[in-house]
Parts: C-alpha cells; sequence; structure tokens
C-alpha cells in the first residue's frame, strides 16, 4: 500500500471539525495533508460543502466534474392545465404562481408532490435536480475530492455523503493508506454524514466563549456516536486560562489535547495569502507534534 499506511492493509480516515467556524480547521487540513505527504499520497475530502475552500490552500486543478442529484423539481404542463388553481392554493411553500397557467419557482419549489396529487388535469410532472457539483482534482500531496452545493439547496447532507464514499473510492482504487476529511461546522446533519466511518475525530477548537461552549457539544456528539477523538487548540497564548479550561474539558471527555499552537501575525499573513507557513517555527513545530499524536491515536 501506497502513502502512510498506519495499520498494514487498512484504509484509515480522520475526520477534521470544529464546533463554530473560524478556528482556523480547513488551514489544520492542509498542514496534516503536507505532512502526511512526506510518506507518499494522501486523499483529501472538503465535506464543507456549503463553503468548501480546502482546495484554495491545496494547490492543483480540478480533473473532473460532475452533476449532483438530489430531490425532484415539479414542471406543469401547460396544454394539459385547465388553470384552476388548486395546485396554487395546496403548496405551502408558494412555490407556483398563476398567470393564468400556473409557473413553477424552481428555487422554492420542494418537490412534496402536493402539486400532482391536487391536480385533476395530470398536468404536473417531476423533473431530478441537480443540487450541486461533485469535484476532484489532483494536488502536489495526492487526490483532492470536494464539492459546491447548489444556490438555495438543502441536500447538503447527501452531498457530504457522496464525497465521503467517493474518497473513500479514490483511497482504494489508487492504493493510498489514508483520507483526510474536512468537516463542516456545527453539529448537524452535514457534520453527522461527515463522521460516519471515521477511525479518528479531531476537533480544532479557539480560546473563546464560544469556542469552549462548542467544543463540549462536539465532544457530545462524538461520544454519542462512541467514535475517539483528540483536540488541538489554535490560538491557545489569546487566552491562557480559557485554553486550560478547553484542555480540562477534553480531558474529562477522554479527548485528549494533541497540539496547542500559538497566534501569529506571520502565520495569518501567510495563510490569507495561501501559503502554509511550515517555515514559521510557531506554526510548524505544534503540527509536526500533533501530527506525530495522531498518528499514534489512528494506530490505536
Amino acid at each position: 500500500m501506497k502513502g502512510l499506511t498506519v495499520v498494514s492493509g487498512a484504509l484509515k480516515q480522520l475526520v477534521v471539525i470544529s464546533g463554530k467556524g473560524g478556528t482556523g480547521k480547513t488551514s489544520v487540513v492542509a498542514a496534516l495533508a503536507q505532512l502526511a505527504g512526506k510518506a507518499g499520497p494522501v486523499v483529501t475530502a472538503d465535506c464543507d460543502v456549503e463553503a468548501a475552500n480546502l482546495a484554495l490552500v491545496m494547490g492543483g486543478g480540478d480533473d473532473s466534474s460532475e452533476p449532483f442529484m438530489a430531490g425532484q423539481r415539479a414542471h406543469v404542463d401547460p396544454d394539459r392545465c385547465s388553470g384552476c388553481g388548486l395546485c396554487v392554493e395546496h403548496c405551502r411553500f408558494e412555490a407556483l404562481s398563476s398567470d393564468p397557467i400556473p409557473t413553477v419557482d424552481p428555487l422554492a419549489c420542494e418537490g412534496c408532490g402536493v402539486c400532482a396529487l391536487v391536480c385533476a388535469d395530470d398536468a404536473v410532472s417531476f423533473t431530478e435536480n441537480q443540487a450541486g457539483l461533485s469535484l476532484q482534482r489532483s494536488t502536489p500531496v495526492g487526490p483532492l475530492v470536494h464539492a459546491q452545493l447548489g444556490v438555495a439547496q438543502e441536500s447538503s447532507g447527501k452531498l457530504v455523503a457522496s464525497v465521503r464514499q467517493r474518497a473513500k473510492e479514490v483511497a482504494e482504487q489508487e492504493g493510498i493508506g489514508l483520507v483526510i476529511v474536512d468537516g463542516p461546522p456545527g453539529i448537524g446533519c452535514p457534520v453527522h454524514a461527515t463522521l460516519t466511518g471515521c477511525d479518528l475525530v479531531l476537533v480544532v477548537t479557539e480560546p473563546t466563549a464560544s469556542g469552549e461552549h462548542d467544543l463540549g457539544r462536539v465532544l457530545e456528539l462524538v461520544a454519542h456516536f462512541r467514535m475517539r477523538a483528540v483536540v488541538l487548540i489554535n490560538k491557545y497564548d489569546l487566552a491562557p486560562e480559557v485554553a486550560e479550561r478547553i484542555a480540562a474539558l477534553a480531558e474529562r471527555s477522554s479527548a485528549p489535547v494533541v497540539g496547542r499552537i500559538p497566534f501569529d501575525r506571520a502565520i495569518a499573513r501567510a495563510l490569507a495569502e495561501g501559503e502554509l507557513p511550515f517555515h514559521l517555527p510557531a506554526f510548524a513545530a505544534p503540527l509536526a507534534e500533533a501530527w506525530q499524536a495522531i498518528q499514534e491515536s489512528l494506530r490505536g
């Protein structure tokens, strides 16, 4: 097996999440992929489909793009419609308007089928809905699977599951032993879809009141699914007392802290320019230490 093989013959999947946005999760994913890539190719996956930006720091260009289909949208046949208006009256999403034949707003339509149910003219049909795009690119450290959710689409959980499945397939096809997943923030359905089948969860947090609160929610979620977790505290030195409370919370939740990254304006400037600042000890040393601890946890 090529690349990082933490257990001989077994594919390992590391999911990186955070309870809130803006903790530096995506930058950590890209950095870990670079470190893992020193041993060979690694597959990365961006499951934050509503705000996917891992590709911005991973480099490379997209090799393939496929439509992601989910749900359906109604269509009214004007040649069969008598203009009775029952579909307009019964649509709770106000997706239909009469002028005088009903027309459908595809952004408002949920594809629930009530319009077809009440239509005596059999004038309503449904077409498959394109909810977004599934993408894949080649990066300097290996394949990246990512996606774009379309405007006003609500199938993010399904798209996340599709990205996860595709990343696993790519790893198995190419004999790569590790998948690193950039998950969405929060604890909702897209996060549940991201966590499914993973071997280890890395939670990236920051020493703020919201960071501490949301870390607790994430660790409860991970415990609910009976998964193992570790924690990385970003910008820990901005509020050392809060960072210590976070470390204590992680310890109580059986999620050891594997790294602490200090705040450094040079790190922020480099990341703003799309560069991973491994030339800065404040960035490189803590991440290398965290990566060693993460590999040990993956082996366990």
